[in-house]
């Protein structure tokens, strides 16, 4: 529709008629609604992540300690739940605890991290 539109404006452009008016309003209305579309796209794809990041969180503290992570959950930052994906199992607990006890910012946590755990999975 927004090529047509576009089309149709340009064959009608510079008789400054009622026509004219008409496709370039719905050819401004088109290109507004696709510019709505893209956004939110890519609004959905970072929620989905920033979710599939939070449950695979939840998972690793539950396996490692046994304990649910979502009362932890609620004292973090998602900056922070996304910085402690990167230490490995013996150390995340430790450093749970000390991301909410010292309000350490994500770049505080990375430094703490002693041996590293990359994500080679991410996309």
């Amino acid at each position: 529709m927004a090529f047509y539109t576009g089309r149709r404006y340009t064959a009608v452009a510079g008789t400054d008629s009622n026509d004219s008016r008409l496709w370039f309003s719905i050819a401004m209305l088109a290109f507004l609604v696709l510019g709505m579309l893209w956004m939110m796209r890519q609004h959905y794809a970072l929620k989905l992540q920033d979710r599939i990041i939070r449950l695979e969180m939840r998972q690793r503290y539950f396996e490692i300690t046994r304990d649910s992570f979502q009362p932890l959950e609620q004292q973090l930052t998602f900056k922070q739940i996304a910085a402690l994906r990167y230490a490995n199992d013996a150390e995340l607990p430790g450093l749970v605890q000390a991301a909410i006890r010292e309000k350490l910012p994500p770049a505080a946590i990375n430094e703490r991290i002693n041996l590293l755990q990359p994500d080679n999975m991410r996309v």
